[in-house]
């Protein structure tokens, strides 16, 4: 089996003949193991391992949170909002730089969009003020995004939607082993008071992609702190079946009563397992994104037309799920993207500008900071696996490109 998957790994680099890729997965035995363990057992569905990875997960966040697994990031920010009633002729506030995911789930139940902006060229996140600003009677729901594991200003957005009655939902794709703290004036570290991201929200949603901190393939997990909506949430996950099919299977249950209409956004069991190795090995994988992120830093401060958001950034600790750059104007990205390519390094963008998709152009407000970046952004490889080497080759890439382009 490892033979297997290690004979694709080099088929895939063959193919594409990067000389860095974008994105590896952390995977060795362990995952290969978990995976022989659940095809073992004969049953692929919610069962034992995924109950172990929700168990493992809420004890992970801590601040008494109720977890499910779930198929996907995008089926948890659509559960979210359907637990939390939101529907047609409401509006919900969500974020200007993210994945699409955000303004699809919202669509899809019928909700408006109203995009709310970024804070500034070096900082990101969501902005408390823009939020604000974007309040109308119609508002139901805030959405944000912990975009690329940089904590937003959770305390000043936490007091703007309990000052404006606002239900909160946390995308949280991007954060497994991030936290905020709200950085008092003259405290360290140590003595502000963190708290993990994912557990400010009236429900938070998680993605295990492929390319994410904690990579299944296809999951995610859907995070409560609220009974009723837990009840809800577990409902739409499974068709609102009273019964899950694996007490069926077991002849624990004969039938099953529907008490909610409900979908099928159950994760299957080899997805857990592999989720339960990821989330053991999460603490030491961010680390060695750190040192990497720190390396690019040594590498490309004192690059003109080169610069790194949150470079300063203070809200908490950061996973470091990606390693974003902002190209000045006068950089042709893709030229440099282009360039790159042909030196063997794989780059990305995240994102593009939401109000030049087909879907939403003309049907979404401007949002000019978060236009900018999503026009000159450019995302360079990142995994726990990277060496200070290939940061170099990456590094020396980007400033080829650069100067054959400028």
């Amino acid at each position: 089996m490892v033979w297997f998957f290690n004979a694709l790994s080099v088929q895939a680099v063959t193919r594409f003949m990067w000389r860095v890729q974008l994105h590896k997965i952390n995977y060795d035995e362990r995952e290969y193991q978990a995976v022989k363990e659940v095809l073992d057992s004969g049953w692929l569905t919610i069962s034992q391992k995924t109950h172990d990875f929700e168990a493992a997960f809420a004890d992970f966040l801590g601040c008494d949170t109720k977890c499910l697994a779930v198929s996907s990031g995008t089926a948890a920010l659509h559960m979210a909002l359907l637990a939390l009633g939101i529907k047609a002729g409401d509006e919900v506030i969500t974020p200007a730089l993210t994945f699409i995911a955000d303004q699809n789930v919202t669509q899809m139940v019928g909700a408006e969009n109203v995009l709310a902006d970024i804070t500034s060229m070096e900082d990101w996140s969501i902005d408390p003020d823009d939020i604000e600003v974007r309040i109308t009677v119609k508002t139901k729901a805030v959405m944000i995004v912990h975009y690329a594991g940089y904590a937003c200003d959770m305390e000043r957005i936490a007091a703007v939607c309990k000052r404006r009655s606002l239900l909160l939902v946390e995308d949280c794709a991007h954060t497994p082993g991030a936290d905020y703290s709200p950085c008092k004036e003259g405290a360290s570290s140590k003595e502000n008071d963190r708290q993990p991201l994912g557990t400010f929200g009236d429900v938070a949603a998680f993605s295990f992609f492929c390319n994410k901190n904690i990579a299944v393939g296809e999951g995610g997990m859907v995070v409560t702190r609220n009974n009723e909506l837990f009840a809800k949430l577990k409902g739409l996950r499974s068709h609102g079946m009273s019964v899950p099919s694996f007490d069926r299977y077991k002849g624990r249950a004969a039938s099953y009563d529907v008490e909610l209409p409900g979908l099928n956004y159950r994760i299957h069991e080899i997805s857990s397992a592999l989720g339960l190795v990821q989330l053991q090995k999460l603490e030491d994988a961010n680390n060695k994104r750190k040192k990497l992120v720190e390396h690019y830093y040594r590498r490309l401060d004192d690059v003109p037309s080169v610069s790194i958001p949150y470079r300063n950034f203070s809200r908490g600790k950061p996973n470091y799920h990606i390693m974003p750059v902002l190209l000045s104007d006068s950089v042709d990205r893709a030229a440099v993207i282009e360039s790159m390519k042909q030196d063997g390094v794989q780059t990305s963008i995240h994102y593009p500008a939401i109000q030049g998709f087909s879907a939403y152009k003309n049907k979404v407000n401007g949002t000019p900071k978060a236009e900018h970046v999503c026009a000159h952004e450019l995302t360079l490889p990142l995994y726990p696996g990277m060496t200070d080497e290939e940061v170099d080759i990456v590094c020396d890439a980007l400033v080829k490109g650069i100067e054959k382009c400028e």
